[in-house]
């Protein structure tokens, strides 16, 4: 592996495009830094600090940081994301934008085109938002987060934040183009890593002042290692189905003839479903931010970070969201035809109606496995920390809270640095990263991570 390190160094082309990558995300952590004008920092992170479990610190993790100090980059690459999203979903439903998704390169830069309006778009609402909920929101200590609240205040602060998403949004495509791997996943990534030193030097410290046990310390990083091996493993997980091609004799060639497959992964829908599913959950607690009624903070606490009802509804929408999505990016009934119209077809089965079928039924099937999967990963690390609030429950919490061990409804308090989202990003942005730059490596003949077999990505 340091053998194939040192290669990455001597090519030239792929150390340029490494040092690209790295130079542009150290100009996207300066960014972070770079307070928005008009807001009081000292208030502002007495407040952030307080709201760190909710949905603020969620949002907080994939900007980096950046909106714990309302800096130029505190909306993030989520406004990009969110557009791209929509886009994916309207060319479903309107003709237009399907029509320009078959268009080849011509449609495609034309959909990009409509997605950075988007962008644009979502940030000035998301930007008026923050304008006016920093003017609304009170510090725990009673200052207000800004001093001088008005029309100049919200129209700088929308011109500042959209502008940094738009910002970001350049250097995500800048990275794509003339660096290495995804360059929007590439954001993310750095914006949830940079968080894993201050980690370290916190559990370091917390050993230090005997408040976590070193022999507790290890099967938590055993547990660690464990975790990132199954989602490795899940990640890659595929069911391959068999297909093969009928010979066709054209003037004198002879084409097909040959056997390849089918490849359907597990998680098809990789993340989205996990980042639709917790925006939908934590609606009712930002709704009750803003609405000071007593049914609606009730409703809010029953859905509050560690409840029951939170865990349950977090799960149901994985899946929901999980099938949702792969019915809008898989269609059985095109891929079979597809297949029919080049003489392929799965052994046993008929081509046409028969084989679309077939492969619906298997990808139901391996989509229930992959939302399960999902599920698990998200809800692991909140409750090995917070556990199961079950006297929450309404009516009945109360009188069978008694029955349940202390760890399952106060939690083992095990700080896993990374929630089930980051950790799934993390991992799977790791994944693609160095597959293309293994296969890159292999590309100018030299020898990539493995010298037995190839490093495969979720898509690889």
């Amino acid at each position: 592996m340091i053998e194939s390190f040192r290669n990455i160094f001597a090519i030239p082309d792929l150390r340029k495009r490494v040092l690209f990558t790295f130079a542009l995300l150290g100009v996207y952590r300066i960014g972070c830094h770079i307070p928005s004008p008009g807001v009081d920092p000292v208030a502002l992170l007495e407040y952030m600090k307080a709201a760190q479990t909710g949905f603020l610190g969620f949002v907080n993790t994939f900007t980096g940081g950046s909106l714990q100090k309302i800096a130029v980059f505190a909306l993030g690459i989520m406004p990009y994301i969110t557009a791209s999203i929509i886009l994916q979903l309207l060319t479903v439903v309107w003709p237009y934008l399907e029509k320009l998704s078959k268009e080849g390169e011509l449609g495609r830069r034309k959909i990009t085109q409509y997605t950075r309006y988007g962008t644009v778009l979502i940030s000035i609402i998301q930007g008026t938002g923050i304008a006016l909920w920093l003017e609304r929101t009170p510090a725990p200590g009673g200052a207000h987060l800004v001093p001088d609240p008005g029309w100049g205040f919200r129209f700088l602060t929308v011109l500042t934040l959209t502008t940094g998403t738009a910002f970001i949004m350049w250097l995500g495509e800048q990275i794509s183009e003339r660096g290495i791997g995804n360059g929007i996943s590439l954001i993310i990534f750095a914006g949830i890593v940079v968080g894993l030193v201050p980690a370290v030097f916190n559990t370091v410290d917390s050993v230090q002042k005997g408040n976590l046990n070193v022999i507790a310390l290890v099967p938590l990083l055993v547990f660690m290692v464990l975790v990132v091996a199954f989602i490795v493993y899940m990640e890659r997980a595929q069911r391959r189905i068999p297909v093969q091609y009928a010979k066709r004799v054209v003037g004198r060639k002879v084409y097909g003839g040959q056997s390849t497959y089918l490849p359907l992964r597990v998680n098809t829908g990789g993340v989205i479903p996990v980042i639709f599913a917790s925006s939908v959950v934590t609606v009712p607690t930002v709704i009750s931010g803003f609405i000071q009624n007593e049914g609606v903070q009730r409703v809010a606490s029953y859905v509050a970070y560690g409840q029951p009802i939170y865990y349950l509804l977090q799960v149901i929408t994985i899946v929901f969201f999980s099938y949702f999505y792969v019915s809008i990016i898989f269609n059985p009934t095109d891929l079979a035809e597809n297949m029919r119209k080049y003489g392929g077809f799965i052994p046993g089965i008929r081509p046409g109606k028969r084989t679309s079928e077939y492969i619906d039924r298997i990808l139901t099937r391996l989509t229930l496995v992959g939302a399960l999967y999902l599920a698990a990963v998200t809800v692991l690390p909140e409750f090995l920390l917070t556990g199961v609030h079950v006297s929450g429950l309404p009516v009945i919490g109360p009188q069978i809270a008694g029955y349940f061990p202390r760890w399952f409804t106060e939690g083992m308090g095990i700080q896993f640095y990374f929630g089930g989202t980051s950790l799934l990003i993390v991992v799977g942005v790791a994944m693609d990263t160095i597959q293309q730059v293994e296969s890159q490596l292999v590309m100018r003949n030299y020898e990539g991570f493995m010298k037995r077999g190839r490093i495969r990505g979720r898509r690889g």
